[in-house]
């Protein structure tokens, strides 16, 4: 943990206080109660599957898409934390499957089910059926495993949403926004909560892993040092994720304060202090070619070749924030949680005609990234979206 903190620029674990305030309530509640984690095997999954497993469940299962991450997940469990008294098990299933609706159907008693699964990159809105994916998983998928979750009496449903949905200009961030919408529409028939909040540092498939990758494979680091980001760490996303789902109220969407111990940094300042911390100073390059040519001989001499431009792809935010001016907010609360209060707005029209629209395309199996741009804009009036025509695919 302190290592990631210093990497990110922090000294302070972001939610010490609060989850230190109240582990003993925490600690009774995780005790008694029996809960699904859905995309588990995923970075945050994995993180609040151990967050709860460490306070002794009563019943605690996990499933994931990943058969792999899974098995990885157990064994870091096991090597961690061992054994609990309560029942833990893991299921390899994707929640759209029928398999999936029978696992549920043979079960199904749980007190808390956590929603991690996600579509989480903006290069994934690159072509219409990565695209058309992200929605099924983000926004259907959740209304799906509400549903079940309603039928089957589930005390508390949470699940994750994201920074970018604030003011969206990403098709993600407009998923994760429309999913929203999708929740408070249930949230009249079970108690919901959720979490935005900063990227994880170095999560599977994040700019950050990647560094390990590229060190790894004896290839260039590559980062933007134009664009600054909130960092958490992988444990603290674990932890605000359990507080919102225990302790939120209906439609509460709880995120990290700004402070002091959390604040905006550049992905090549992070590259630096990475570089650093292994030992290499960096080499700043002048072009890929060059990167290229440079890692089969720099290192060696204590340097890494390194490429840091400025962004030009598609849904790149300039800046961050958790919540908007016309949200109501609770600072009070918690020392570094701050809580969005929702009412059950949505409207319930343009959800059935987005819901329709969108199985229309996929009966027909044609549907292009204009036309489900289009009926984003119509759920979203002000979506900030900006076509530059290059994507994070097209570099190194």
């Amino acid at each position: 943990m302190s290592k990631i903190l210093n990497l990110i620029g922090r000294t302070k674990e972001l939610f010490y206080y609060d989850i230190k305030y109240y582990d003993k309530e925490l600690r009774t509640i995780v005790s008694n109660s029996q809960f699904l984690v859905i995309g588990g095997a995923g970075s945050i999954g994995q993180a609040v599957t151990k967050e709860i497993f460490k306070r002794n469940p009563k019943k605690l299962h996990v499933v994931d898409i990943s058969e792999n991450n899974m098995v990885e997940l157990v064994r870091d469990i096991r090597s961690s934390f061992g054994y609990i008294k309560g029942e833990f098990a893991t299921f390899a299933l994707d929640i759209g499957s029928a398999e999936y609706d029978a696992f549920i159907k043979q079960d199904g008693k749980y007190d808390y089910v956590l929603n991690l699964s996600a579509l989480k990159h903006v290069r994934s809105e690159k072509d219409p059926f990565t695209l058309m994916r992200m929605i099924e998983t983000n926004i259907f998928n959740t209304d799906k495993t509400l549903q079940q979750s309603i039928e089957y009496k589930v005390k508390k449903y949470f699940c994750v949403s994201t920074d970018k949905a604030a003011n969206p200009v990403n098709m993600m961030g407009a998923s994760k926004r429309i999913m929203e919408m999708f929740v408070m529409r249930k949230s009249k028939q079970i108690d919901v909560s959720m979490a935005r909040f900063a990227n994880v540092a170095f999560s599977d498939g994040s700019l950050l892993h990647g560094f390990n990758q590229r060190i790894q494979k004896q290839q260039p680091i590559v980062a933007p040092n134009d664009i600054k980001r909130y960092f958490v760490t992988p444990q603290e996303s674990g932890e605000l994720c359990l507080m919102s789902c225990i302790f939120g109220e209906n439609r509460d969407i709880f995120f990290p304060k700004l402070s002091e111990n959390l604040h905006l940094i550049t992905f090549s300042e992070i590259a630096v202090k990475y570089l650093n911390d292994l030992g290499y100073e960096p080499y700043l390059c002048k072009d890929e070619d060059e990167a290229r040519q440079l890692v089969k001989t720099l290192p060696s001499k204590g340097k890494w070749p390194c490429l840091f431009t400025s962004s030009d792809t598609t849904g790149e935010k300039d800046f961050e924030e958790f919540f908007t001016d016309k949200e109501v907010l609770d600072m009070t609360k918690f020392e570094n949680l701050g809580i969005i209060k929702n009412e059950a707005i949505y409207n319930e029209k343009l959800l059935n005609d987005f819901e329709n629209t969108i199985k229309d395309f996929k009966v027909n199996l044609s549907w292009t990234k204009e036309k489900i741009v289009k009926e984003f804009f119509k759920l979203i009036p002000d979506f900030g979206h900006k076509e530059t025509g290059k994507y994070l695919d097209g570099k190194m």
